[in-house]
């Protein structure tokens, strides 16, 4: 009994301070843009690695074309050796450039290859700004308004957007809300704009950065090997500068998750490089989440009072804590009562990474295995 009643202390205790001393992450806001005296008329350059994306590259490149600012935009649409139709279905305009990969070096990822392909070219037009994009990305008409004017307002070198995802399918019903729940719990966004600390993020869908700060890392060749790139860029950049990242609720990702089991090759393609390839950390990972996702809900059955209602009480601040991201979504709150289980479901897609990842098959993505450990 005495060890139920120390699993359900642990558990309130960690849910007081998630909810009171993390950055506050689950409130999930969307911060205002700033307001500016003049328009601004800064010159940006688009990048966009694309490797069979037929399906949604089009809406991606309209999305950008049609973009309601002021300043120069280009965009560098990079083909990384896709084998399907995506550069046909890129059609032709006189802002947008199609540049076809060179081979994949040894010791890059294939993604930012691509990116350092695009920002070769995109450095001959000498733009004040980068915009590091996906192709699934479909912007708000504001969006790169908003992006800069954020980064001029203030004096940041990489300002980033975590888009909002498809969450249309049972399954993306079920697990995406919680997936950025996940992230923004690692990564709170007040955090990451603090210049006394140290954590850094980024959402790799959307970030815009200045070439000067590219340049002080050492380039995109700096990160060359990372598969969560995102985050490393981040880590690289507030080094020596500034950087921000928020939510928006306008520009967003239409690529589809239709099943259970892509998400989980979604989750497992990087999550054991996120514990830095650690047996221990992968453990302690599990442990942890068990003590503070399944113990609560599993508590409440014990016959000891005291473990009972530390479990119940983790379990309500659990609920309250998932509210924001599923409001955010537009899912009903009901869906709080589920998270537990939603945490194995993360739980498990953790393991498999680790799996996958001695099996010689992590990080595969678009055919590409990015991750091994053979």
């Amino acid at each position: 009994m005495l060890l139920f009643e120390l699993v359900g202390a642990v558990s309130l205790a960690v849910w007081i301070y998630l909810l009171v001393a993390r950055g506050g992450f689950w409130l999930v806001s969307v911060a205002p843009i700033p307001k500016l005296d003049v328009p601004l008329a800064k010159s940006v350059v688009a990048v966009i690695p694309a490797r069979n994306e037929e399906a949604v590259v089009g809406q991606a490149l309209a999305s950008l074309l049609n973009q309601e600012y002021a300043g120069s935009l280009h965009i560098i649409l990079v083909d990384d050796h896709s084998t399907d139709a995506t550069v046909a279905a890129a059609g032709t305009h006189e802002r947008l450039r199609i540049v076809e990969a060179a081979p994949l070096p040894k010791g890059w990822t294939g993604k930012l290859w691509a990116v350092s392909e695009g920002l070769k070219r995109g450095a001959e037009l000498r733009p004040d700004y980068f915009l590091l994009t996906d192709a699934d990305i479909v912007h708000a008409p504001d969006n790169v308004a908003g992006l800069v004017a954020r980064a001029e307002a203030g004096g940041l070198d990489l300002v980033s957007y975590m888009v909002k995802l498809q969450c249309q399918t049972l399954a993306e019903r079920a697990l995406i809300p919680a997936f950025v729940f996940f992230f923004l719990k690692l990564y709170p966004p007040s955090w990451i704009a603090r210049r006394d600390r140290k954590t850094a993020g980024a959402a790799g869908g959307c970030m815009l950065i200045r070439p000067s700060a590219l340049e002080r890392i050492g380039g995109i060749a700096a990160i060359r090997g990372e598969l969560i790139d995102d985050c490393a860029l981040a880590r690289a950049v507030k080094q020596g500068g500034n950087i921000w990242m928020g939510l928006t609720e306008e520009t967003r990702s239409i690529r589809e998750y239709a099943s259970f089991g892509e998400i989980l090759r979604m989750i497992s393609r990087s999550a054991f490089t996120q514990l830095g390839h650690s047996v221990w950390l992968l453990a302690g990972t599990i442990l942890g989440m068990a003590v503070i996702y399944l113990a609560p809900p599993l508590l409440i059955l014990t016959r000891d009072r005291i473990a009972a209602a530390c479990g119940m009480a983790a379990w309500i601040l659990m609920m309250i804590s998932y509210v924001p991201p599923l409001r955010f979504y537009r899912r009903s709150v009901a869906w709080a009562l589920l998270l537990p289980l939603v945490a194995l479901f993360y739980m498990i897609a953790t393991v498999d990474s680790a799996v996958r990842y001695f099996a010689g098959r992590g990080g595969l993505w678009k055919g590409r295995v990015q991750d091994s450990g053979r």
